[in-house]
Parts: C-alpha cells; structure tokens; sequence
C-alpha cells in the first residue's frame, strides 16, 4: 500500500511512537511517505532508525509562504497561481478553506497544496493528531490529496486544542473522515462524547519492539546508591516537580540515592531552581537529551523507574507514554499516577504502583516501599513486562494496523 504520514515537526525525539509505526510499515514493504509541518529543531540526537531507514529522504515539509502577498483576497488568488495551482475548482476551494475546518487559514492550505506537488495518489493517509486529521481532511476535500483519511488521536489534541478551538473543531472530520483511532479507552470515550460514531472508533495502542529492551529482575546494588530514572520532557504535564520534591523527602530517609532525568524543555531553569531550593544537587541531575541507545543504558542502571505525570494548567494531559512501557518491559518497577490512560498499562500494586495527581507524599510513600521492599521488584517487573508483551508489542500493533488499513 501506498501510505501517507501527516505530522507535525519531524523528527522529534519525544515521539518514538510515530518512528515504531512507520518503521514497522516499511519492513512490511508498504511505501512509506511522510508530510511534516516543519524539520524539528532538535536535529543533533537523531533516533538510530532516522538514519537506518532514511526517513528523512521520505519527509516533505511544508513550504514558507511569504506573509507579505496574503494580505489580500488578490493577492492570495495571485500567490497560489505563482505556486502551481491551475486548477480553477482548487485554487477556489483552498481560498475558502474554512469551509472544511475551522481555525484554517487559507495560508496554510496555499502551502501544503504547493508542498505536495507531484505526490502519487495514497492509499491511506494517516494523521497523527486530530489537528492534522482536520488539515489532511480539508486537503482531500479541495482535492490536492486522495486517499483514505485516518486519525489517531493521542491527548493534546482532545484537551488543549478542544479548549483553544472549541468542541465542535473535528466535527467536519468525524462527518468525513474513515477511521479514528484514539490510543486509550480514556480517549475513547472522549470521542465519542463529541459525537464521533462509535462504529468508526477502534483502540490502537501506540507500542514498543519488546525484542529491543532486555529484560533484567532488579536487585539492589549492594552498598550503591538507590537509582531513580524519569525520560520526559520537560513541560508541565510530566509532573517532574513533584518527583523531585518527593524524592527530597526519600533523601532523608535514604541519603544514598540517585535520581536522573533525561530530557529537556521550556522548564529545565524553573527545575534547576527547585534542585538547588532543596539542597538536591549532589543526588538529582538533568541529564538532557540523550541518544536511545543511552536512554537504554541509563535505565538498564536503574532501580525504578518514576512518571509522575499531570494535567497541565491548560487542560494538557499525556496518552500512555511509550516510556512507561519500555521501564517495564525492562523490569523496572514503575511509580506514576493515575492520569490518562496510564491506568490502562499498569495495574496499582501488581505491574507498579499509582497514586493520585500532584500527590508528593505518594509519590514518597511509594518509592519509600519500594526502596523498603526490594523482594518486590523482581514480581513487579515480570508482571510489568508481561503486560507490555500481551498489550503494547509493536509488532503485532502493526499487524493489527495494516488490517484496519485494508478494512477502509
């Protein structure tokens, strides 16, 4: 099959799930192709598969249209017909672009319509993010693409985007689009309350290849340091403020500890400042953006693995992150919360431990047991991998995808 990626900045390091499908796609030998909003500003840590499959000699991204010649109705009519678009039904319809979705400029259509030039006729076109879903589906509807539309909704674009559009923003989608593939239950339910057809619906987790994170039972480290792990980037909804207050509190009950965050972001001064508020440098480090292959052998170190995530002020919540299941198939025994989908991969007690939202003194309960209860990891992390293997394995999500594929 001929399949058509829409996304945003590509390629990001925080969205190893949309690198597992379309690599996964391409060892299938369906023909892969990739429109990106823009090349992600974060090019110095490629994931490994970037260069492996060569993704990036698969990625158009969208063109830069001068503001200046859109200022008018003219001089947008006059623009397009600079770029190649003859035909008069199209150049028509892209003027008008807010017929199909709302909060679209005609802008943008005039520059995706000239950025997919010359692109063959799809199979399926699928989007990742609803707000893409709405730009690909105004796309086919002026004509500039063909092919079966479908959306995996992941959590920003049900919680912010409905708070900044509005809830009816994927209305002309859910009336027009094939199929829509939200990665939780949680979110699930979400779609269907803003009357998308539930017969259009199917869950699709997002995954991890399992073959590539070796199990290990964990065990303390004789006279060593207890060792944290977090992977996240560093934006409100990843709750690290919480982490690192509840691990100031485990300090004072176990002074040998370490914890380390990899990742970067718009907060990484705010929590440099709360490192040192509370007297944490010598135990907790951000560690930055790192290569998978380090992520992998800093977490191959580690004792526990901590995602304390949250809602974010602006209503932004996580879907199931792909870290969480890669701690776990590792055997990591993983504290986080019970936030989004994240009930939905670990089980309170069994596969990890939950605690509510914002709750420091749980997040400090739970860590305080684990470090108190060693006996209990090596269950925890058989029983967290378990549930990766039988739920989120990527490869049979993407046998299971190439057949939803087919059913459209």
């Amino acid at each position: 099959m001929k399949i058509l990626f829409v996304v945003g900045p590509f390629p990001l390091p925080s969205e190893t799930f949309i690198l597992n499908q379309l690599t996964g796609l391409i060892e299938r030998g369906h023909e892969i192709h990739i429109y990106a909003t823009q090349r992600a500003e974060v090019s110095d840590i490629l994931h490994a598969d970037v260069e492996k499959y060569d993704l990036l000699k698969r990625t158009r991204f969208r063109k830069q249209v001068p503001m200046g010649k859109i200022s008018s109705r003219l001089g947008r009519m006059r623009l397009a017909c600079e770029l190649g678009i003859s035909d008069p039904g199209m150049l028509y319809r892209a003027l008008n672009a807010k017929k199909y979705v709302k909060r679209i400029s005609s802008q943008v259509i005039i520059a995706d319509v000239q950025s997919l030039r010359g692109l063959p006729r799809f199979d399926i076109i699928h989007c990742h993010f609803g707000f893409h879903g709405n730009r690909a589906m105004a796309l086919r509807e002026i004509g500039a693409l063909q092919g079966k539309l479908i959306t995996t909704f992941h959590a920003v674009d049900l919680t912010v985007n409905l708070n900044v559009s509005g809830r009816h923003v994927y209305d002309n989608l859910f009336a027009k689009g094939d199929l829509f593939l939200p990665i939780s239950q949680r979110w699930r339910q979400r779609l269907i309350e803003l009357g998308c057809d539930d017969a259009r619906i199917r869950v699709h987790h997002m995954g991890i290849d399992c073959k590539r994170f070796t199990f290990r039972s964990r065990e303390p480290s004789g006279d060593g340091p207890l060792k944290i792990a977090s992977v996240a980037r560093l934006v409100e909804k990843k709750g690290l403020e919480y982490g690192i207050r509840a691990v100031a509190r485990l300090k004072k009950d176990c002074p040998n500890v370490e914890y380390t965050i990899v990742g970067d972001g718009p907060l990484r001064a705010d929590l440099e400042r709360l490192i040192g508020g509370l007297d944490l440098q010598d135990c907790v480090r951000l560690a930055g953006w790192q290569e998978q292959h380090r992520i992998v052998e800093i977490m191959e170190k580690s004792h526990i693995f901590m995602a304390p995530s949250v809602t974010a002020s602006n209503g932004d919540q996580e879907g199931i992150p792909v870290v969480l299941m890669e701690a776990m198939a590792m055997g990591l025994p993983v504290v986080s919360t019970r936030h989004s989908g994240i009930p939905e991969l670990v089980e309170d007690g069994l596969s990890g431990c939950l605690v509510p939202e914002r709750d420091v003194d749980g997040l400090y309960e739970k860590l305080k047991y684990l470090s108190d209860n060693p006996d209990q990891w090596v269950e925890m992390g058989r029983q967290g991998r378990k549930i990766v293997e039988e739920q989120y394995d990527i490869n049979v999500l993407n046998d299971r995808l190439v057949q939803m594929y087919r059913s459209v």
